[in-house]
């Protein structure tokens, strides 16, 4: 990787973070996508804090992309295209607050996107659409065993009735994304 190319990223919260990783992995122009939790008020939180509902705290993926491939709406675009942005705090049969759906922006540039990609996914959708836009707190990595967990574990039966008809569904709508 050229250490003098210019990155950006971008905090997203959609659901189950193994789902959000597998889509954004698959990206091109996405150099690193690292699942953690953003958003709460316990430093370095572990998997089972955050899923005992009582730190705050966001199942998230932190997306590192070159801006010069792909930009932040086309990001976003696909961030609301693959989970579920009118309901709260669920994703399917995932519920509670660590799986809301939340934009978590670094600068204000950032949050004007966020602002208009969601308007414009409400309008399109007809419906309320739910997802926080809230500026980035401290990212907390995730444990080394969630990292990558969809290409790890493709049997699993989690990756194989969720992860899979999701990733089917993102190729079938970004097909001329991921042809180049």
């Amino acid at each position: 990787m050229d250490t003098n190319a210019k990155t950006d990223s971008i905090i997203l919260g959609g659901g189950c973070f193994w789902c959000t990783e597998s889509v954004f992995l698959a990206v091109p122009g996405v150099l690193d996508v690292m699942p953690g939790y953003c958003g709460g008020h316990v430093d370095n939180p572990s998997y089972e804090q955050v899923c005992s509902e009582n730190t705050g705290h966001v199942e998230v993926v932190r997306v590192t992309y070159d801006p010069g491939i792909i930009g932040l709406e086309a990001l976003l675009q696909i961030f609301f295209a693959t989970h579920d942005p009118t309901t709260l705090n669920r994703q399917g049969g995932d519920a509670g607050p660590q799986y809301a759906s939340v934009v978590f922006y670094e600068n204000e540039q950032q949050k004007a996107v966020a602002r208009q990609v969601t308007a414009e996914v409400q309008e399109l959708l007809g419906r309320a659409v739910v997802t926080r836009i809230e500026e980035a707190g401290h990212f907390w990595p995730a444990e080394d065993y969630h990292r990558n967990y969809y290409a790890k574990h493709p049997s699993q039966g989690y990756c194989q009735m969720v992860i899979s008809p999701k990733m089917a569904k993102f190729r079938h709508q970004f097909a001329s994304l991921l042809q180049g």
